[in-house]
Order: structure tokens, then C-alpha cells, then sequence
């Protein structure tokens, strides 16, 4: 994706204060989609975290599909640690639009604000917007083209995973 970076260059190594900021905004992320507070009853915590994934399948083709983030541990869960190489935040303006392209690296996307939309070539549609976690992943095929949606800039933590 073509964004203006808000931060440091992607490529180089990542300052502790950004993977700091990576990791809370992941650990809100978490929270929202699961509708815990800290009072919250172990059943409570028992109910998947989804993550939206975005990947080529054997056909050449990108798809959507939803998976549930893995959690271990008790009391406190966590998920299994991810060597991640370069976290930045990106922003893309009203009405901004990608034609078709895959992505660079497998990465998390953390939307802090505004609302986009992913679709692959064979229709699937997939609505990026603050308060779910994403996972993409079709570095080869087809691709998918985004576009942001409606009046507001579309802003995200981009996590990006080590090679």
C-alpha cells in the first residue's frame, strides 16, 4: 500500500517506544473485539478473538477468511509471541484508491481510525475499521484493491512480521 508514513522508515529497526505503542494498541485492539473489562469472569475470556485474514490460496487468488487468535496461560492469557521486524503508521485520505497489487510483507494492520475496504478479484470484501485485528498475508496471485470509505482519513499501525 501507498501511504504517507507518520513515523520511521519501516525498513529500519524499530524503536521501543513504536513497538511499545504496537503493543498497547494490539492489547486495545483485544480487549474491544473481545468486549472484556478488567472485571471481566474467565468465561468471559473464553469467547475467540477474531482476526480477519487476508491471504492467496492454492488457486493464485486472494481470499478473506476469519480465524480465531490463539490464547494460552491462566490466569492472564496470552497469545504465542511473533518476531515482528518494522511497526509504522500509515494514513490514507478520503476517497483513496489502490487497483489491484498484493502486499510486500506479511503484517498486522491495527486501524486507529476511519473505515476501508479490502476486495479481492473474485468479489470478497473486507471493511477495515478500529476495533478488530488484521492479518495480511497475499504476497503473491492476484491481489486485492483497497479503498478508504467516506469523509474521514483512514489511519493504521502497521505491524509488519520478521522475514
Amino acid at each position: 500500500m501507498h501511504f504517507r508514513l507518520l513515523s520511521a522508515i519501516a525498513i529500519q529497526r524499530v524503536p521501543r517506544r513504536i513497538l511499545l505503542i504496537a503493543a498497547f494498541l494490539f492489547c486495545a485492539v483485544i480487549v474491544k473485539a473481545n468486549g472484556q473489562n478488567a472485571g471481566a469472569t474467565p468465561a468471559a475470556r473464553n469467547h475467540p478473538v477474531m482476526v480477519t485474514r487476508l491471504y492467496t490460496g492454492s488457486d493464485g487468488q486472494s481470499h478473506i477468511d476469519q480465524l480465531p487468535l490463539e490464547f494460552h496461560g491462566a490466569p492472564d492469557e496470552v497469545s504465542a509471541a511473533e518476531e515482528m521486524s518494522s511497526a509504522y503508521l500509515a494514513r490514507g485520505a478520503p476517497g483513496m484508491f489502490e487497483t489491484s497489487h498484493v502486499t510486500r510483507r506479511k503484517r498486522y494492520i491495527v486501524v486507529i481510525s476511519g473505515a476501508a475496504e479490502v476486495r479481492t478479484t473474485d468479489g470478497e470484501k473486507a471493511r477495515l475499521v478500529p476495533g478488530h485485528l488484521y492479518l495480511t498475508e497475499d504476497m503473491t496471485g492476484k491481489g486485492h484493491t483497497f479503498r478508504v470509505l467516506g469523509n474521514q482519513e483512514w489511519v493504521a499501525l502497521f505491524v509488519d512480521f520478521a522475514q
